[in-house]
Formats: structure tokens, C-alpha cells, sequence
């Protein structure tokens, strides 16, 4: 489990985003991922971003932060502004905060600790959770898990393989949702692509894993094991 929040900046006017940012490196529970002052490129970034948190600002000409929020599709966020007209539509979002500027540093402090108690917090022991897929809703078993990737014809979804050698698709779902629902000591992310059930490693060298998940030919898969990943993979295995 990560030990910090991720976190996205984005406010329009650069001297509120170079403030919010440096207030944010005193914090020890964040990182800051990266920085914006514009929604729509945000917006185009973020699919590719691994992130847990945006703290963002709500009145913006382009496109205000409460949008930018509805766009994330339940990403959670804490606001900023200086209007507190927002108040009331930015809890319907069940944001985890609104913060009224100009930001304090010991407010911010205080918005950051909600959100570590709601996102870092262990999960629970569950065996399964719900999921849209190309199928239809499933509650899939994570017992039954050997290797989750990215599908191939959109980046959002993920293909799941199955010990029993079937695969679906998951709707609309990142890599940093699912790690928060698997069990921490049978998963491991082995790339920016691949999450693999430590069961299902049927050999591994420096930078690849032989799986027991079969391709079409019979033949067992091989996966990219990355760097970045590798020295939580050797200590889980």
C-alpha cells in the first residue's frame, strides 16, 4: 500500500498553483505527481497518470472545478476557492474537502489528513467486489485472479485472466482502483501494464515473468517485469 497521496494541482492563475504546490511539498504524506492551470489538459493527461488525489480549484474561465471533478469519475478531489457559494454542490461530489482561500497552510494539513484516513487506511479483508464489464455486471472472486493488463482497444479498461483461462474486461477501471481492492500480499504490479496474482508466476528472471495464464496456442504468457516494480515483486516473492 502506498504510503503517500499522489496528488494533482490545478489552479488557472500560476502564482495560487506555485503556492498550493510548495505548501503541499512541506506535507510528508504528499507527492506531488504533477502541476496544471489548465482544466482541459488535465483532463487529457490524467488516464495516463497514476494519481490518488486532485486538489483543484473551482472557479476557472475554461472549465470550473466542479465539472473538471465530474469528468474524473469519482477520482476523489479537494477543493480550493475563494467563493463559498460552492460549498453545497462540492459535497454532493462527496469531495473529501473545500477549502476556502487563501489557503492555510494548517487547513490544507487538515483536508490531507481526511483524505489519508479514507484513502490510505487498510482495506478490509473482502473476497470479491463488483465490477462492470463487456459481459454485464460480476462480482468477481479475486481467488479466481491470475493476471490483470490493460486492454487493448481502450487504456481505461482492464483485461482480466482467470485461472480457469477465462477473460473479460473491466469497464472503466485503473490500476489504483483495483490494488485497493486486492489483497496486498497475493497481488503485485509488475509493470505500468500488468498486476499479477503471485500464484499465478510460474518463473521469473531479471525483467520477465513466465505465467501460468496460456495464450491461444497453449503456450504460457510471458510479462515485462519493470524496474520501478521489481523490488516490491522480490520481496513479496
Amino acid at each position: 500500500m502506498n504510503t503517500k497521496l499522489r496528488c494533482l494541482l490545478l489552479d488557472d492563475e500560476l502564482p495560487g498553483l506555485t503556492y498550493l504546490k510548495m505548501l503541499c511539498e512541506q506535507i510528508p504524506e504528499v507527492e506531488v505527481v504533477k502541476v496544471f492551470n489548465d482544466p482541459l489538459l488535465l483532463l487529457k493527461e490524467a488516464p495516463n497518470l497514476e494519481f490518488d488525489l486532485c486538489v483543484l480549484d473551482i472557479e476557472m474561465p475554461q472549465m470550473n472545478g466542479l465539472d473538471v471533478a465530474k469528468a474524473l469519475k469519482g477520482k476523489p478531489v479537494i477543493f480550493t476557492t475563494a467563493y463559498k457559494e460552492y460549498a453545497a454542490e462540492s459535497y454532493d461530489l462527496e469531495a473529501i474537502d473545500y477549502i476556502r482561500k487563501p489557503i492555510q497552510k494548517e487547513r490544507l494539513e487538515k483536508a490531507i489528513q481526511k483524505a489519508c484516513e479514507v484513502l490510505l487506511k487498510p482495506t478490509e479483508a473482502k473476497q470479491f467486489a463488483q465490477f462492470n464489464t463487456n459481459k454485464g455486471k460480476t462480482l468477481l472472486f479475486f481467488k479466481d485472479i491470475f493476471l490483470i493488463t490493460i486492454a487493448a482497444n481502450d487504456k481505461r479498461d482492464k483485461l482480466v485472466y482467470l485461472e480457469n483461462q477465462d477473460r473479460f474486461i473491466l469497464k472503466n477501471t485503473s490500476f489504483d482502483q483495483l490494488l485497493r481492492l486486492l489483497p496486498a500480499n497475493n497481488f503485485c504490479r509488475v509493470s505500468k501494464k500488468e498486476v499479477i496474482a503471485l500464484r499465478a508466476v510460474k518463473f521469473f528472471i531479471h525483467n520477465e515473468i513466465t505465467t501460468h495464464v496460456m495464450d491461444g496456442k497453449g503456450i504460457n504468457l510471458n510479462i515485462n517485469l519493470s524496474e520501478i516494480y521489481r523490488k516490491d515483486f522480490l520481496g513479496k516473492i
